[in-house]
This record gives C-alpha cells, sequence and structure tokens, in this order.
C-alpha cells in the first residue's frame, strides 16, 4: 500500500493558526511522537525534516511507510474523533516539530470555525489517499 504524503499537508493559514498554539517537540535524536493505537492526545507539525508514518496489521506485519512532509498534520483523524491513533510517526533526529493538544485544538477550532473547513480538506485528502492505495 503507498499512500500519497502529500495528502497530510495543511494551507499555511492553518498551519499558521496552529503552531501560534503549538510547543515544540524536542528532536535531538529519534523521537517517537506517537504509536498506532495510542489515545489521540494531540496533533504534530511537521515544520522541517524527516517524519516516518507507519502501520502495522494485527498480526505484527508491516502494511506501509511513508515520510511526512513539511506542512503535514499528524493525528488529525484521532484528534478529532477523540479515537486512538490509527497510524505511528517517528521523527527523525534533527526534525522540528509543532505539538498542539487536544483541548488546545478544540479551543481553537471553536474559536475560528473557518479553520474547520481547512481542517475538513486535509481529512479528506487522507480519505482520498487511503482509498487509492487499496484500488
Amino acid at each position: 500500500m503507498q499512500l500519497d504524503s502529500t495528502a497530510f499537508v495543511g494551507d499555511l493559514e492553518l498551519i499558521k493558526a496552529l503552531d501560534a498554539h503549538s510547543t515544540p517537540v524536542s528532536c535531538g535524536s529519534d523521537y517517537v511522537l506517537f504509536r498506532q493505537d495510542d489515545p489521540a492526545a494531540g496533533l504534530y507539525i511537521v515544520h522541517q525534516g524527516v517524519v516516518t508514518l507507519s502501520m502495522i496489521s494485527q498480526d505484527g506485519k508491516s502494511l506501509f511507510a511513508v515520510h511526512a512532509l513539511p506542512g503535514s498534520l499528524l493525528g488529525l483523524p484521532g484528534v478529532i474523533s477523540g479515537q486512538p491513533y490509527s497510524l505511528s510517526a517517528t521523527a527523525r533526529a534533527g526534525a522540528r516539530i509543532g505539538f498542539v493538544s487536544r483541548d488546545e485544538f478544540t479551543a481553537l477550532m471553536q474559536a475560528h470555525p473557518l479553520l474547520s473547513l481547512k481542517m475538513l480538506k486535509v481529512l479528506a485528502a487522507e480519505v482520498r489517499s487511503a482509498r487509492k492505495a487499496l484500488y
């Protein structure tokens, strides 16, 4: 399965709004941002560097791995749905990442409803990419 790495990228206005509410994540060495099936604590913004997204099957086999591009929003489906992360994300040493907690994210979406439409575009791109990969 091959996902389109552009599917996770948000537009500049959305990235700036989220970044204003983010805290930096230290990636002096390789750092696991989240693991598949972990509770969704927040959203991660990839500013630069390498972040690998992956998924494993129930029997432990790798289903895919893809590198996130700068501007990618990671963990969005879990944060919006309140469900566990469906992927794992590992940042390589030197990556520049921002973290927006689930509470901060919710407050931002309530205060700026038009940003929610931009979020829907990212989610829709993720769905389209997954469907194409399955096809």
